[in-house]
């Protein structure tokens, strides 16, 4: 059982990681555009993505702490698991480095990606006391993984998906998003997801279980603040599918550029053209140049034929 249970979590707490880092490369691309700054630290974030894709593979058994695991063991994943939130913190510096003094337009992209930044930030200071062995063996198998891992995957993933899908709606339909529905979106996902999920992390500490079908009535007051949260959390994917049929069909035809990107996909048209580009593209200088100089990020030059 307990080789099960290693083979299990050194394929599954990768699998968060795979979840996650296209996440991260989503907020490198929204952040610089909408906050009309370079993104601060190119390399250390592309550096620190092969750091944890490394490390990564070296925290599976933080899961198994109750499990009967040797001392020797805890010690290591321990030290592992709290080596691996380093480069993800360095990511969050970086983002949090770019905004520091940029032009923020708080488009709703931009939002969803602020909002990222809170509640993965949250998550992850949970998930380093989870790491800690003496710590995760009270509160393992509890609501205080529930919490954290919803606040990592929700506030990460989809905050992050969500980030994307209206920085790039432009240039996928050709449309512009309703900015106005689209903050209400954001305002009703953030309230529902705090509601419901940051609770949870007290319902643990408390010794509420996972996976219970009925949960002991002492735990009733809280849990019935989770579920308001889901409610709210569930009504808030109403606006966004209203705004992106409405948008699709009848909204306002988008620029080729409406964010004044300085990357690649955002020289050809929105939607692109069959291609991509009618002529070949030719890079002249980096692509997050913002604030240095009025240069464009390309020159088009026409590439004779064969």
């Amino acid at each position: 059982m307990v080789i099960y249970q290693h083979l299990f979590w050194f394929y599954s707490h990768p699998a968060v990681y795979l979840m996650i880092l296209p996440i991260f490369g989503i907020m490198s691309e929204v952040i610089p555009p909408h906050a009309r700054r370079p993104i601060f630290g190119y390399k250390a974030i592309a550096y620190s993505n092969l750091a944890i894709c490394i490390v990564g593979l070296f925290v599976w058994a933080h899961h198994m702490f109750t499990s009967g695991t040797p001392a020797w063991m805890r010690i290591f994943f321990t030290v592992s698991t709290l080596i691996v939130a380093v480069p993800t913190g360095v990511k969050i510096f970086s983002w949090v480095a770019t905004l520091w003094g940029g032009k923020i337009r708080y488009t709703s992209a931009m939002l969803f990606a602020i909002g990222l930044l809170s509640m993965f930030v949250i998550g992850g200071l949970s998930g380093v006391t989870l790491g800690a062995a003496p710590f995760d063996m009270h509160v393992h198998d509890t609501y205080y993984v529930v919490g954290h891992f919803h606040y990592v995957l929700f506030g990460g993933s989809v905050f992050g998906i969500y980030a994307g899908i209206y920085h790039w709606f432009p240039k996928m339909t050709g449309r512009m998003m309703n900015e106005t529905w689209g903050r209400i979106h954001f305002v009703l996902t953030f309230i529902g997801a705090h509601l419901t999920f940051l609770p949870m992390h007290e319902l643990g500490l408390q010794g509420m279980p996972r996976r219970v079908a009925m949960y002991d009535p002492q735990f009733e007051a809280v849990n019935q603040i989770c579920t308001i949260g889901a409610i709210v959390l569930g009504l808030s994917v109403i606006p966004f599918f209203i705004n992106a049929a409405w948008s699709w069909l009848y909204g306002p035809k988008a620029p080729d550029n409406p964010w004044n990107a300085m990357t690649l996909e955002w020289t050809t048209h929105s939607p692109p053209a069959i291609e991509n580009w009618e002529v070949l593209p030719v890079l002249t200088h980096g692509p997050y140049a913002y604030g240095q100089g009025e240069k464009q990020p390309v020159e088009a030059t026409a590439v004779p034929a064969d």
